[in-house]
C-alpha cells in the first residue's frame, strides 16, 4: 500500500480554500453540492484534504452503534477535536479489495470496519471507493483507490509545488510494524509520537 492522503482540519473551509489558493495551490472542492471537504491534487504520490467537519450524520452514528461499531465514533471524534493543521494520514492500495491488509490486521488481532463510499465531483465524476477502519484509532484508516482517477498529469502548482516528499506520521511504539507490513510506501516514515509530524514538499 501506499500512503494516500494526509488530512488537514479547517476551522472554516470556504476560507482555508482560499487561504491555500493565497498560498500558490490549487484548490477544488471534494464535492459538487454542498461539498464538506477540499483537495489539493498532486500528479504524483500523495494529496492533502482539507476537512473542516466530520463527514457523518447523526442517523449514520445511530446506525453504527445499533450495528455494533460504535467504536468509530472514537476516530471521528478524534477528528473533531484536533487542532488546525496536519492530523491523520490515510493509506491506500490499488485493488477494489483489502485480502492482504485483512490478513495483517487479523494477524495482529486488530478489529476493524469496511464500508463502501462514493462523491460526485465538481467535474461531474462519481467516484466510488472502498474504506477499511480499524478499531485502534492510532493505526491509520485504509482505502482503495478511487475507480476514477481525479490527480491531475504533469502539474505543477502556481506556487511551484510538484508533490509531497516526505511525511513523518507518530504513534505508539507497538503500532509501528503493523503499519509498516501494512504501507510500504518510502514516502512515509512512522515513529513514536502522535498523528502527523512533518509534511515536506518538493519544487
Amino acid at each position: 500500500m501506499k500512503l494516500s492522503h494526509i488530512l488537514y482540519k479547517v476551522n472554516n473551509l470556504n476560507k482555508s480554500v482560499q487561504d491555500f489558493k493565497d498560498q500558490g495551490f490549487h484548490v477544488e472542492y471534494g464535492s459538487k453540492h454542498h461539498p464538506h471537504n477540499a483537495l489539493i491534487y498532486f500528479s504524483k504520490g500523495p494529496y492533502i484534504e482539507l476537512i473542516e467537519k466530520v463527514p457523518i450524520s447523526f442517523f449514520q452514528k445511530f446506525i453504527l452503534k445499533f450495528i455494533g461499531k460504535g467504536y468509530l465514533l472514537n476516530r471521528f471524534d478524534s477528528w473533531k477535536n484536533s487542532e488546525p493543521g496536519f492530523f491523520e494520514i490515510c493509506i491506500e492500495n490499488y485493488r477494489d479489495h483489502f485480502h492482504d491488509e485483512i490478513e495483517v490486521l487479523k494477524k495482529q488481532n486488530q478489529t476493524f470496519f469496511i464500508t463502501n463510499s462514493k462523491r460526485l465531483d465538481p467535474f461531474d465524476r462519481l467516484l466510488k471507493w472502498k474504506l477499511l477502519f480499524p478499531k485502534e484509532i492510532k493505526i491509520p484508516f485504509l482505502m482503495t483507490y478511487f475507480n476514477i482517477d481525479p490527480k491531475p498529469k504533469k502539474f505543477t502548482h502556481p506556487n511551484g509545488i510538484k508533490k509531497i516528499e516526505h511525511v513523518v506520521y507518530g504513534t505508539d511504539k507497538k503500532l509501528i510494524p503493523i503499519i509498516q507490513e501494512i504501507c510500504n510506501d518510502t514516502v512515509l516514515s512512522v515513529e513514536e509520537g502522535k498523528g502527523v509530524k512533518r509534511v515536506k514538499f518538493k519544487r
